[in-house]
């Protein structure tokens, strides 16, 4: 990659953020956390993501609420957005589809896994 991705991790728990950020970080990304959905919307109207991390179960919104109030950022409109929650019934699974989410990712995740589908999606994204 020529130039850094920068990713958003939207996670409630501190060990899984700051987990999530170590690799992507060790795989060359830039990574930022935010603890709740107040934060992940303040930093994602100040600044460009090329991906977005939200789990499904937080304090205050969730991260389906989360997710539509993103969509409605003009610079995220078209940001691919990852779920990553251990919340991972049928019914969370396919109301990510259905909201138009990139993917979702089980927790607790395969390190690999979770690199390999997050590349994959701003690789593809990335200018050739």
């Amino acid at each position: 990659m020529t130039t850094t991705v920068k990713i958003l991790i939207v996670d409630d728990e501190i060990p899984v953020a700051t987990m999530m950020a170590f690799l992507l970080v060790r795989a060359g990304c830039e990574a930022k956390t935010a603890l709740n959905a107040e934060k992940a919307l303040r930093l994602a109207q100040t600044e460009v993501f090329d991906l977005i991390t939200l789990d499904v179960e937080m304090p205050g919104l969730n991260g389906f609420e989360l997710f539509q109030r993103l969509k409605q950022i003009p610079q995220v409109k078209d940001t691919p957005i990852i779920f990553v929650s251990g919340a991972a019934t049928i019914e969370n699974q396919q109301r990510t589809l259905d909201l138009g989410a990139a993917d979702f990712i089980e927790k607790p995740f395969d390190t690999q896994d979770f690199l390999s589908r997050i590349l994959s999606l701003v690789e593809k994204d990335a200018p050739a």
